[in-house]
């Protein structure tokens, strides 16, 4: 199938459909994990995966890793008001990650062109794919999603309180690595400062005590110093970031808003934690977490 491009209605933004002949190729692609050659990539992005590249640990059963990204990727819609789900998934393609946590995904919308923009991803990346919508919109759902090349052992989506009347969730993925069982759980805030802190009070809830290591990643909607990361911070390890802290707006960041958080017990620990220098496929860069496993501390 030829590339359609397609004007939605009027003034509105164009709407980018790219599959088929290529999908095939990509999918397989992405079932054989490692960036895409140097000359298919933004020579930024190229460096960031580079730095990645050589200062992350080998895998090995010794010292394994576990590589999570985050990414608010504005129903794919970049920041020349295209919406390219092939762009998003050649930024996801080149950072290589285990597990992927999206925000912002719509699933068979109106002004996404009715897809299933999750199952899009997943096939393209050679991935699996689970979207947890938040409400009804445009026809279809808009939420989260989280995308993983590993097996998956169980997904619930989660209500938290919402957001001036509009329903939201959490979505939460388990899925079983060769040191045990992760959980991954998409994120995205509210952007009220109370919502936002009843929504976090009931993350603390769900995800503290738990019988396996939980991985918070997201979109928070605050920044360091906010009310409600420092409340989260006072029950989870939020990951510094190496580098550059920014992630929104993409094209001329100037504030952080977007972190992954892991239990402080141990069993999860960062190797590395750097915001990718990816200025158009969103209004969000991504986050990538690179996360090292360790048996739990023994009781006295």
């Amino acid at each position: 199938m030829r590339m359609r491009v397609r004007r939605i209605g009027g003034n509105r933004p164009t709407l980018v459909l790219r599959a088929a002949a290529s999908l095939s190729a990509l999918a397989l692609a992405g079932c054989a994990p490692g960036p895409p050659p140097a000359a298919a990539m933004p020579a930024t992005l190229t460096d960031t995966l580079g730095a990645l590249s050589a200062e992350t640990p080998a895998r090995s059963d010794a010292t394994p890793i576990l590589r999570v990204v985050a990414y608010n990727i504005k129903h794919g819609r970049g920041m020349d008001d295209v919406v390219d789900l092939v762009r998003i998934a050649d930024v996801l393609r080149g950072l290589n990650a285990d597990v992927i946590a999206l925000q912002e995904v719509d699933d068979r919308t109106e002004r996404t062109g009715g897809v299933d923009q999750a199952g899009v991803l997943a096939e393209l990346l050679g991935y699996r794919g689970v979207h947890g919508p938040h409400r009804p919109y445009q026809g279809g759902h808009y939420g989260n999603a989280v995308l993983t090349r590993l097996p998956i052992r169980s997904t619930t989506t989660h209500p938290i309180p919402p957001a001036s009347g509009s329903a939201l969730a959490v979505l939460e993925v388990e899925v079983a690595t060769e040191a045990g069982p992760v959980s991954v759980v998409s994120v995205h805030l509210a952007g009220s400062l109370d919502e936002r802190m009843a929504q976090a009070r009931l993350l603390d809830e769900l995800f503290t005590d738990g019988d396996h290591p939980v991985v918070l990643a997201g979109d928070f909607n605050g920044r360091p110093d906010d009310a409600v990361v420092q409340a989260l911070g006072r029950r989870w390890s939020i990951l510094p970031k190496s580098g550059a802290r920014f992630t929104y707006p993409a094209d001329e960041p100037d504030r952080e808003i977007d972190f992954v958080m892991i239990p402080p017990d141990g069993q999860l620990r960062p190797v590395r934690h750097v915001v990718t220098h990816e200025p158009l496929a969103s209004d969000h860069r991504p986050l990538v977490a690179d996360l090292l496993f360790h048996p739990p501390p023994s009781t006295p």
